[in-house]
């Protein structure tokens, strides 16, 4: 007879760890340093600090990288420290059912658990933790993961004396590769660039630092908690939501439960199904409430909330972009306004970088020459570098289906465009529809495909304004220079055909080729 068990989460993501981004050596060091990072970021936001976050990667022997990530955040609390780091699915960011959310950078409480799973796994060494909060000495340990259970095993606790305010530092030894070409430092400059709020210091393995100083001393807008939409809800969730709720009627159930439902949306949605508004929630059927889920799709409601979300700005991202492309002769961005897909709030921002310097400084290799002939795209989402995955990303087909030559750059079908070019494309919302739990494309829905497209456009013809007001001043300078080049023999021409002397002439002119030049 088949034996058959139940299988832990954390048992699951052991054998299958591909799903969480650590499917090569490269990426899963990259890995390691985004879900801290993100942690870090979202941690020192929700306390109200401007993020300081110190990363160093170490390479004692071979392919082992000894990597710490230190922040200013609040820290995590000693009862907590251990499930919140080893144990999957533990967290305070998972959504409850029929709850929307808000914008954050994590969202499952799976990033930073995979994280120790992953250097268990490779070096079979513990993962160190230094947690001090405003309220408590330092708490250190040690954690390892039991996948069997879920839990984790927590050994070396002991308190420190220290006197930082503050923060949760991690340190741990995992296999990888490092790579410095769209490796770790292309992602902190990145992640710069999309929170300029923050300072980042990263030491690498050779010993050398790298400052990403912060561009602005102002926390973004802290986005807040949105509740579901009912042109966003499916049949199935509903029926939870009813057997759930802590309403008495399904009447004050539709108003509690969801966003932008009033009393008169809700008695239209009553004389639309046919129910009886003060009936039970818990008592009613499935065929009841798909009745009630019809007349919720039918019923005109207001759009979701979009205080729920939490954009870079205009204004921000272009002062991001000047601080990592100093050498870049025309910067500028565009924010599109809150729109909706199946009834989710999003937000699109396009930030465009323009130079023939850009790519010049340092030393030359074969990648930053190629990348000086085609446009460099940057992907984010909530604030999140993208780093695999163009190819499948809404992002990447909606920049490839942008006709740049319209806007006086090169392009072949199908591609970026060929240009001294930096496209910087974000994506905010409550919920990213990722294409797989790797987080690193979105899914080709139609609603965000245009809304890229329409804020692309928007800095494209900016571009081409830049453009056009450059050829014209390169028009104009040629003109003068072949006045210049010729003044003599006009001014010669002109004093024997009028009897004047050549010097007087030629000052003329001179004078004349100076002031269109001003």
């Amino acid at each position: 007879m088949t034996e058959y068990k139940e299988i832990a989460i954390s048992e699951f993501f052991e054998k299958n760890k591909h799903l969480l981004g650590f499917d090569n050596p490269t990426k899963a060091l990259l890995t390691m340093i985004k879900e801290a990072v993100d942690n870090s970021l979202d941690a020192c936001e929700e306390q109200g600090e401007l993020p300081e976050i110190n990363i160093s990667i170490q390479n004692p022997e071979g392919s082992t990288f000894k990597i710490s990530v230190e922040d200013n955040g609040p820290g995590i609390p000693r009862q907590y420290t251990a499930k919140v780091l080893a144990k999957f699915l533990y967290g305070s960011k998972f959504k409850s059912l029929g709850e929307a959310g808000m914008q954050s950078r994590g969202q499952q409480g799976i990033g930073i658990s995979a994280c120790i799973l992953y250097a268990q796994l490779t070096t079979g060494k513990p993962v160190h933790i230094d947690s001090k909060t405003k309220e408590e000495k330092m708490y250190s340990c040690d954690l390892m993961l039991e996948t069997s259970k879920n839990e984790p095993v927590i050994t070396n606790e002991k308190y420190l004396e220290t006197k930082k305010l503050s923060g949760l530092k991690i340190t741990l030894e995992m296999k990888g590769v490092y790579r410095r070409v769209k490796g770790v430092e292309d992602f902190l400059k990145y992640t710069s660039i999309a929170n300029p709020h923050a300072k980042i210091t990263f030491i690498d393995p050779e010993g050398n630092k790298v400052l990403f100083d912060r561009g602005v001393d102002k926390l973004p807008v802290r986005p807040k908690p949105v509740k579901a939409h009912p042109h966003g809800i499916e049949l199935g969730t509903l029926i939870k939501m009813l057997a759930r709720t802590n309403s008495r009627t399904v009447f004050s159930f539709l108003i509690n439960d969801f966003s932008r439902v009033g009393t008169q949306s809700a008695k239209e949605i009553f004389e639309e199904s046919n129910l009886e508004a003060q009936m039970r929630p818990n008592a009613v059927t499935r065929d009841q409430a798909e009745k009630l889920l019809n007349a919720m799709q039918k019923v005109k409601l207001q759009r979701p909330p979009t205080d729920c979300l939490s954009p870079i700005g205009e204004a921000e991202l272009i002062k991001g972009l000047k601080k990592e492309y100093k050498a870049a002769e025309f910067i500028t961005a565009s924010s599109r306004p809150v729109a909706v897909y199946r009834a989710i709030p999003f937000q699109v921002e396009v930030g465009l970088a323009y130079g023939k310097e850009m790519f010049s400084e340092g030393e030359k290799t074969e990648e930053s020459e190629k990348q000086a002939e085609t446009a460099e795209l940057i992907r984010f989402t909530n604030k999140v570098p993208l780093f695999y995955q163009q190819s499948e990303c809404a992002i990447f087909k909606a920049v490839v289906k942008t006709p740049w030559k319209r806007y006086g750059v090169p392009q072949s079908n199908g591609s970026l465009p060929t240009a001294p070019l930096v496209i910087v494309v974000h994506v905010a919302s409550v919920w990213v529809p990722f294409i797989s739990e790797g987080k690193q494309a979105i899914a080709s829905y139609p609603d965000i495909i245009k809304e890229i497209r329409l804020a692309v456009g928007e800095v494209g013809r900016k571009l081409q304004r830049h453009i056009s007001a450059e050829h014209r001043k390169y028009a104009h300078e040629r003109r003068m220079k072949v006045f210049e080049k010729y003044g003599d023999e006009v001014a010669s021409a002109i004093s024997n055909l009028t009897g004047r002397k050549k010097p007087e002439v030629a000052e003329v002119i001179n004078r004349e080729i100076q002031k269109r030049r001003e």
